[in-house]
């Protein structure tokens, strides 16, 4: 495929996670909003498809997005993450994890989740527990090593599994959040310089409320 064909949905994409963050914040201030951000997509196209409910579920990568592995191998909350969970979890904002793990480690999402749950807890350091119970069982993980991301099977099945609510990803590599882009999701990179570490709970709860 030629790659400037392909980089046209990719671009987009991140066009549009940009442009809802920058309208958002100037819905939520008063100000009149720009009608495109960064030459993408028009800031209408923000708007639910026909027939899609606004309700939001932010998903997550796992390592260096919401949990940090120190040289020692010992794992702890990413600076800022614990925090940010529990802003998510007081406006009831659903949460989930797409994140790569051994396909041997189960049969099933649950047990390779449980699987993923030892080992993490196994490793922790940090002064409170992760807060595995946020996310339910919305941790979506490869039932084949050709599943494993970057790979679009993960995403697929958590856009499946939201039913209509619109979905967000984030994640700390750009070439996730660019497939998770293309495939319908709101994709914001954390840990870039001059940005929130993460999309700000408020304007993740606006998904939930506005139609723009």
């Amino acid at each position: 495929m030629n790659r400037s064909v392909a980089e046209g949905p990719v671009r987009a994409g991140l066009a549009l996670g940009l442009a809802l963050a920058s309208t958002l914040l100037c819905a939520a201030s008063g100000t009149a909003a720009p009608a495109e951000a960064g030459g993408g997509a028009p800031v209408a196209s923000a708007a639910p498809a026909r027939g899609e409910r606004a309700c939001p579920v932010v998903y997550f990568d796992l390592g260096e997005t919401l949990v940090h592995t120190a040289d020692d191998g010992g794992t702890d909350y990413r600076r800022g993450a614990a925090t940010y969970l529990r802003a998510l979890r007081e406006r009831h904002i659903r949460v989930g994890l797409i994140t790569n793990v051994p396909s041997s480690w189960g049969a099933t999402d649950a047990e390779r989740a449980a699987r993923l749950k030892k080992e993490v807890d196994a490793e922790w350091r940090g002064p409170v527990p992760f807060a595995w119970k946020d996310f339910g069982d919305r941790i979506r993980t490869p039932r084949t090593e050709a599943e494993r991301k970057p790979a679009p099977v993960l995403w697929e099945r958590a856009k499946a599994d939201s039913g209509r609510c619109r979905v967000v990803y984030q994640a700390e590599t750009a070439e996730e959040v660019a497939v998770a882009a293309t495939l319908g999701f709101v994709p914001y990179q954390i840990g870039r310089p001059h940005r929130p570490a993460y999309l700000p709970a408020g304007l993740v709860g606006l998904l939930g409320r506005r139609h723009l």
